[in-house]
């Protein structure tokens, strides 16, 4: 199958290899792309170049999930015809030290030796993809820095190098007012969310900001009214000051929670949540007239939200949707699974926040347990990603009506 790569990657396949051609330069090339643009057949494709101008002998993958890893394993073959074996320390036993091999972050710890080893007899090209998780003075990125210190190249791939806790990744410095990437200029490639819409490469998002009320019942018949309008709560005149209540009734803390009908388990389908979920169903509705296999996913705070909002889900669609947490077996196939019907809907906690590449996907039903600016950018990276030039649909982002969350 003849791959024809987009402008952008073929410009960073070759400012990369520039960059490597001269050897006063420092071993690390950073691209730093939109979610969706597509890195990793780039990536494959500088690999492929440096395989056939023999450059180096192996390529180690490391990749935030298991999933992503088997997406990494059959992009790479695609692209350069060469099995990559997904590594795991129970592995190693039969493990060619020859073979390409792709790993998650999780698992360095446990792979350190070898993949040192392999560094040190080999010319290794490492490809680190979302290279935001290896903090230098955490245990991701010092695993990261002893097992990769002897290889000959690293690709550094991005797409939010600035980490939300404000640390240096390992090899990648920041600095100044807006902690920006200081990596030399000409060892970058940078293509921006608005430049990758503006060529077709990623959808725009919409952003639907949804508001809501919450009666609560106090102590002695007292009520109050939380809004999703305003931070503090207003209790009664005569009621005590208590923080932890104050905090308690906070309205994101509220709409974490599952909201049910008298008898405690029936959903309430009048609630907050639900109005969440009927306006994504609208939204995707409409979309389908124009992408029949459009898909949608919500993004849920906690194992307990993501069965409440599948179980909302299946009553107002009247079809089920597949659910995966990390409760549950066989995620990496339901995923799969999804990815590979016309089904409507997705639910997950964390396990489709970055790096899943689902490119059916429209619309995202926002309400994590993480509220930073880096997993808000890797979520909505799950639902701007094209199927061609004649994708014309929009991705829409429902999420509550949040101070934070309309900053980013």
């Amino acid at each position: 199958m003849s791959i024809k790569l987009r402008p952008w990657q073929q410009e960073a396949h070759d400012k990369s290899l520039k960059w490597w051609a001269n050897e006063e330069n420092n071993k690390n090339f950073v691209i730093n792309a939109a979610p969706g643009s597509g890195k990793t057949l780039c990536a494959s494709f500088i690999a492929k170049s440096l395989i056939d101008l023999r450059q180096i002998d192996q390529v180690i993958v490391i990749a935030p999930r298991s999933e992503v890893v088997k997406q990494w394993s059959r992009d790479f073959k695609k692209v350069t015809g060469r099995y990559m074996e997904k590594l795991t320390e129970s592995q190693l036993s039969y493990t060619e030290n020859s073979t390409d091999v792709a790993a998650t972050w999780a698992a360095l710890e446990g792979l350190k030796q070898f993949l040192s080893e392999i560094c040190i007899k080999r010319r290794v090209l490492v490809i680190c993809d979302e290279h935001h998780h290896a903090a230098e003075d955490a245990s991701w990125g010092l695993n990261a820095d002893s097992s990769f210190s002897k290889s000959k190249y690293t690709l550094i791939l991005t797409g939010t190098p600035v980490r939300s806790d404000g640390k240096d990744s390992v090899w990648i410095e920041t600095g100044g007012k807006n902690k920006k990437m200081l990596h030399p200029e000409k060892g970058t490639y940078t293509l921006t969310y608005g430049e990758a819409i503006d060529l077709g490469y990623c959808r725009p998002a919409t952003f639907h900001r949804h508001e809501g009320k919450y009666k609560v019942s106090l102590a002695d018949g007292k009520e109050t009214v939380v809004t999703s309008r305003s931070d503090k709560v207003n209790l009664p005149h005569d009621f005590p000051e208590i923080k932890a209540l104050q905090k308690a009734l906070n309205f994101y803390s509220l709409a974490c929670k599952p909201q049910y009908d008298v008898d405690g388990m029936t959903p309430n389908l009048k609630g907050f949540q639900s109005s969440m979920i009927n306006h994504a169903i609208k939204k995707l509705d409409d979309i389908r007239h124009l992408l029949p296999n459009a898909g949608g996913l919500v993004i849920a705070p906690s194992i307990e939200m993501a069965e409440y909002m599948a179980t909302i889900i299946e009553l107002l669609e009247k079809e089920k949707p597949v659910l995966v947490h990390s409760n549950l077996s066989n995620c990496e196939e339901r995923i799969a699974a999804f990815r590979n019907t016309n089904k409507k809907w997705i639910v997950s906690v964390a396990m489709i926040s970055e790096g899943v590449d689902i490119k059916r996907l429209r619309v995202l039903v926002y309400l994590p347990n993480a509220r930073t600016e880096l997993a808000f950018r890797q979520s909505i990276g799950r639902v701007v990603r094209t199927l061609g030039q004649n994708d014309r649909s929009r991705a829409y982002v429902i999420m509550p009506r949040l101070k934070i969350l309309e900053e980013y």
